[in-house]
């Protein structure tokens, strides 16, 4: 999963249509504005919206456009340009700040790694004492570096950071030019066919349960407050969408492909990196705190990177309400 993931993806920009989410779509359906990054966590539910042909279904006309990151689909989002919208855990701190509404988890992300080079001699985190570590920052990457350092009692003082977009991450650990990098999957098997010995010092799951790294999909605060049944129905296609997705990783995978005109190759073990539940689980997990868990240990991490001034209470940005709702079609 990817989240803040900036993946150098060279794809067109569709179009938006000129109508506002709540606007007939002139066919007898609601159109919604919905932004995505094409990459296998952002786009598998979409995909199987698609497949299974539930936006018809809910009555609802998808606009889709593909961006190369959440935060450009928040700034959409706040000038009207988008109804909805999907980000990694790394832009988490945007909804937290009031910027929108999360409207529902979409999948854990599994994919971040913090490798060093075998010539590095790095064998572990305290190794990184002093040494140059590449990582894009305020990814989720960035927020695993943050947790590893913090668990083996440093600071990102401790450690010469070098920050760098996700594609030259990528040719400086291979070239010898940093000795660790705090990256993520697929971008680790491109790493790996060059420097195929690299030595991994921590994952996301090794703080799971405690910490989790969460992608959602999102949505303007005027949806949320003022087209409230446009907002269940949404919910209830990625729900349903999810609830495919979840039982279906091997075909998302190819459909996700599908959906975004790319080689099937180049999705194949994304879902092995990811975590998904059924929505009957997220929506067990949001009554009973789960969620707003994994929402609040992100925000205490913003606070550590200076994204935000405090951490707030989950339950100002993440509608669970709206989640558990739409499930049972109130």
């Amino acid at each position: 999963m990817r989240s803040l993931r900036l993946l150098a993806v060279s794809l067109l920009l569709v179009p938006l249509a000129a109508a506002c989410g709540g606007d007939d779509g002139g066919d007898g359906g609601t159109t919604v504005k919905f932004g995505y990054t094409a990459d296998f966590a952002g786009a598998a539910t979409l995909a199987a919206a698609d497949k299974l042909d539930l936006w018809k279904k809910a009555g609802l006309k998808p606009e889709l456009k593909v961006f190369t990151n959440g935060p450009l689909q928040i700034q959409a989002l706040g000038a009207g340009d988008l109804d909805f919208g999907y980000i990694g855990p790394g832009a988490t701190w945007l909804p937290a700040s009031g910027k929108a509404k999360i409207v529902a988890v979409n999948m854990l992300g599994q994919a971040d790694r913090i490798i060093a080079t075998p010539k590095s001699g790095i064998k572990d985190i305290a190794g990184l004492r002093g040494k140059k570590v590449a990582v894009p920052e305020g990814t989720s990457g960035d927020m695993l570096l943050q947790l590893a350092l913090k668990k083996a009692g440093m600071a990102p003082k401790d450690v010469e950071r070098v920050p760098m977009d996700p594609s030259t991450v990528v040719t400086a650990f291979s070239s010898g030019k940093v000795d660790a990098a705090a990256i993520w999957y697929p971008l680790i098997d491109t790493i790996k066919k060059r420097t195929p010995d690299l030595v991994e010092l921590s994952k996301n799951a090794d703080f799971f349960p405690a910490m989790s790294f969460p992608s959602s999909f999102v949505a303007r605060n005027e949806i949320v407050k003022d087209d409230s049944a446009t907002a269940r129905k949404v919910v209830k296609v990625l729900q349903d969408a999810n609830d495919w997705v979840n039982g279906h990783t091997t075909e998302a995978e190819e459909t996700a492909a599908k959906f975004l005109k790319v080689p099937p190759a180049q999705f194949k073990g994304s879902s092995a990196v990811t975590k998904t539940f059924t929505s009957a689980e997220l929506i067990e997990y949001s009554g009973d705190g789960t969620v707003n868990g994994w929402f609040k240990g992100l925000s205490d991490i913003f606070v550590a990177m200076g994204k935000l001034p405090s951490s707030p209470d989950p339950a100002t940005y993440y509608t669970a309400d709206l989640y558990t709702n739409a499930a049972a079609g109130k």
